[in-house]
């Protein structure tokens, strides 16, 4: 009897033992779900081992490639030519050596502070400056700084605004980082800020003006910082120590001072590293960023810089950055010096990148189109139309919109949050017919961003028109938006 008793409870344990585990293992499957439909900015708040849990993988480290690309001959123009000649190949004037205007001089103060009860909407179209260049050489010094920034440490995902409210801070604007993200990310899960957005919002929004440019240098950055100009640079990042898993982002950085002795820029970061490698310490009066890294980070950006200055100094902002003061003559410019450095970088991907983009945004299409394949080819990171949108507007023009709709699929895929993806998609998705899929992609663009303005345009020119009858929604069975 006893011997019955005693295999009954034995085998009531393991029955509760096996309902038990049962009932763990359907807990964690439902808490696992729950986790991975939290928004990435709460994600953030977890242990690492947490996020590499449940934050979606990429299908691959690098964009979709196109195979072997031969596009050596978007650079037969200058590989066989001397400097001297190559200006001349391009039809345009070369460059003159620019020197700053002064040597360091203290900022004035701005005497209104803006306040975010009078904020007002956005213009339809960034401001062009118009001042006119005149050069003045005047040498400046090896060393200097802008000390007059207050630092912020970023929230998640918030170096645009926040390093924008710390360039503005040098002006005694006093904004804080929630206040510019009104405008410059009015979705919190917003992955990118670009360089106009920040430029035009500057520059309606705050008593202060600013200025977007590519193709920056080391010594136009050194001639901005010495005659007290502030300026935000756009860099690639790999996450250093514990963090590396996360791989390739974009992030900006508040250059306020160089040093030519010790080879380094001093900028405000709004990251924080310091727990991390010592070396990356970060803090409230800034961190050195060597030149070598700004040669290597600065061009994954196609070295473009936000400029800040008082409206009564445009014309002296103009003389020290010259000619391409000019948008056109800007782009001209960066095609020739990415040229002459392709020679010497056939393996860059990042180069090949800007080719493309100077290519596309001076309307030469297919050789914008075949620069940025070359770039792919190579292999670019995946995250990398995060940030820069040259291959869709290439592609589209030249009738390629498999392409176009192959990268925002894989941008997109596990993360809905880049207006521009969901853009071009939706042009590429009205070019093949499907009008159905078209406006459910520019309404995402323009629920997710209202400030994305091509988006908004195009929607409304569909709106004037009547709707296709008979179309197929989505193409190819894919899910659209």
């Amino acid at each position: 009897m006893k011997q019955k008793n005693s295999s009954s409870s034995s085998g009531k344990t393991v029955l509760i033992t096996l309902i038990t585990l049962l009932l763990l293992v359907v807990v964690a499957l439902i808490g696992l779900q729950v986790l991975k439909s939290l928004p990435s900015r709460q994600l953030s708040r977890f242990p690492t081992f947490v996020q590499e849990l449940v934050i979606p993988e990429p299908e691959s480290a690098i964009l979709p490639d196109v195979g072997e690309i031969d596009a050596s001959d978007l650079l037969a123009a200058v590989a066989t030519q001397p400097p001297t000649q190559i200006a001349q190949i391009n039809n345009i004037e070369p460059t003159p050596t620019l020197m700053p205007v002064a040597t360091n001089t203290p900022l004035p103060t701005v005497e209104a502070v803006i306040s975010t009860a009078t904020l007002t909407p956005l213009p339809t179209e960034t401001p062009t400056p118009t001042a006119t260049p005149s050069p003045t050489a005047t040498p400046y010094p090896s060393q200097t700084r802008i000390t007059n920034v207050a630092h912020h440490m970023q929230e998640w995902n918030n170096c645009g605004p926040a390093t924008t409210a710390m360039a503005l801070s040098v002006f005694d604007e006093q904004w804080v980082q929630a206040d510019t993200a009104q405008y410059l990310k009015p979705n919190p899960e917003d992955r990118n800020v670009t360089p106009d957005e920040i430029a035009r919002f500057v520059g309606s929004q705050t008593g202060v003006g600013a200025v977007s440019r590519i193709n920056g240098d080391l010594d136009l950055l050194k001639a901005l910082i010495a005659n007290g100009f502030p300026a935000i640079i756009e860099v690639g990042l790999d996450p250093p120590g514990e963090v590396a898993w996360l791989e390739w982002y974009g992030h900006y950085l508040l250059a306020a001072g160089y040093d030519d002795e010790a080879q380094s820029l001093w900028v405000y970061d709004s990251l924080i590293w310091d727990s991390i490698d010592p070396l990356l310490a970060n803090g409230p009066d800034g961190r050195a960023y060597s030149y070598e890294d700004l040669a290597t980070y600065w061009q994954q950006f196609n070295g473009a810089f936000v400029v800040f200055y008082e409206a009564e100094r445009e014309a002296e902002l103009a003389a020290i950055v010259g000619e391409t003061w000019d948008e056109t003559r800007m782009w001209e410019k960066a095609l020739v010096d990415t040229q002459l450095a392709l020679v010497d970088q056939q393996e860059n991907a990042f180069a090949w990148f800007n080719l493309g983009t100077a290519y596309t945004e001076l309307g030469q299409f297919e050789e914008g189109a075949k620069a940025f394949d070359k770039a792919r080819s190579i292999g670019l990171p995946w995250r990398m139309m995060w940030y820069q949108f040259g291959p869709y507007k290439a592609y589209y023009e030249v009738g390629r919109h498999d392409d176009v709709r192959l990268l925002a699929n894989t941008t997109l895929a596990g993360r809905p949050y880049f207006e521009e993806s969901f853009y071009w998609r939706g042009l590429s998705s009205l070019a093949l017919g499907a009008e159905g899929s078209a406006r459910a992609d520019l309404l995402a663009a323009n629920e997710f961003n209202p400030w994305f303005k091509p988006a908004a345009d195009m929607l409304l020119e569909l709106n004037s028109e009547p709707e296709s009858e008979g179309e197929t929604e989505g193409i190819g069975g894919e899910p659209q938006g």
